[in-house]
């Protein structure tokens, strides 16, 4: 007898045959046409298990799930794209799939640090429409070799590019109010931890690695990007909702900051035609995770867990909803 699993994003036809190429013969896939919550809601009623990755799994689409035992999250970042108390008031199971993650987010932000230091894109674009930049950028391009990177979150994320970092010549403080590295494992990444407000301070790149929860919507406000260094870079790969959008342009605006680098952004997709406009800005439409790689290693892990529920076996990745509940409420 097969379980019936709903995969809660609308994707192409062929990211549905890879999920299905990937899955056991137990599993059965059921997949949207359309991005339409109407079709979606319909389809969760008989759904068992559903697979959500950066769509939000909402409270009427949860209560429409009637049969629903667990939610298996694609990546990690559940916290902003799952109704927890929804989630808990039914009991329902939640698991993440860390495994994928780590390199391609890793190797994306190291990708955006050279990107916004060299002013790329901007590079790019000008020598393809005739305009030859070999002297002009000379003022603002700068290397890492030397720079200060500042770490918002210290996890298996941010520990990945400090690690690869190593080789570029960058010194590393970090701030994590949830980690703290091991001095002989801090010494291996060449990073030492520091209060928020100095790793603002002293860096020259400030990457983002953190959750997004309430206690972090726009850890990086207009307060905390006054108190970074003047001329410093802000790089983000974690959570739109982490940075204050118009205090981050107004810092631009006012040069007190070189550039800064997104992959993620508070509305997704993004419709601020006053980043678009920008030549100190890099933008990327949330594809930091997005390899075929990263998705081959994810649906691996997810499905072994999906088996292992289906056995009757402790999953791995679990969260404890009634232990993050007290955690946020207190």
């Amino acid at each position: 007898m097969t379980t019936e699993i709903f995969y809660l994003p609308h994707a192409t036809p062929e990211v549905y045959a890879m999920i299905r190429a990937a899955m056991p013969a137990t599993c059965e896939l059921v997949t949207l046409e359309h991005d339409d919550d109407d079709e979606r809601i319909a389809k969760l009623a008989s759904a068992k298990i559903v697979i959500v990755a950066t769509r939000r799994f909402t409270r009427p689409m949860i209560d429409a799930a009637k049969a629903l035992q667990l939610v298996h999250h694609q990546g990690v970042g559940f916290q902003d794209t799952i109704d927890l108390p929804a989630l808990a008031a039914r009991k329902v199971r939640l698991a993440l799939t860390p495994s994928g993650t780590t390199d391609g987010v890793a190797e994306h932000t190291i990708l955006l640090m050279l990107a916004i230091l060299k002013r790329l894109p901007f590079a790019d674009r000008e020598l393809r429409e005739g305009r030859f930049h070999n002297n002009a950028l000379r003022l603002v391009s700068r290397e890492l070799k030397g720079l200060t990177v500042g770490y918002v979150g210290m996890g298996r994320i941010a520990q990945a590019v400090a690690a690869r970092l190593l080789a570029f010549g960058t010194r590393g403080v970090y701030h994590d109010t949830a980690v703290a590295l091991p001095p002989k494992r801090a010494a291996a990444l060449g990073v030492v931890a520091a209060p928020f407000d100095r790793v603002l301070a002293q860096s020259d790149i400030v990457s983002l690695h953190a959750p997004l929860t309430p206690a972090t919507r726009h850890l990086i406000d207009a307060t905390a990007l006054v108190r970074m260094k003047r001329g410093a870079y802000l790089v983000n790969t974690a959570r739109g909702g982490l940075v204050d959008e118009a205090a981050l342009i107004r810092a631009l605006d006012s040069g007190h900051l070189a550039g800064a680098a997104l992959d993620v952004f508070e509305q997704e997709p993004p419709s601020s035609p006053a980043l678009f406009a920008r030549t100190d800005v890099v933008l990327t439409p949330h594809i930091s995770s997005g390899t075929r790689d990263a998705m081959t290693t994810k649906l691996r892990a997810l499905f072994d867990n999906i088996e292992r529920f289906r056995r009757g076996e402790p999953l791995e990745n679990e969260v404890d909803l009634a232990r993050w509940s007290e955690s946020v409420s207190a």
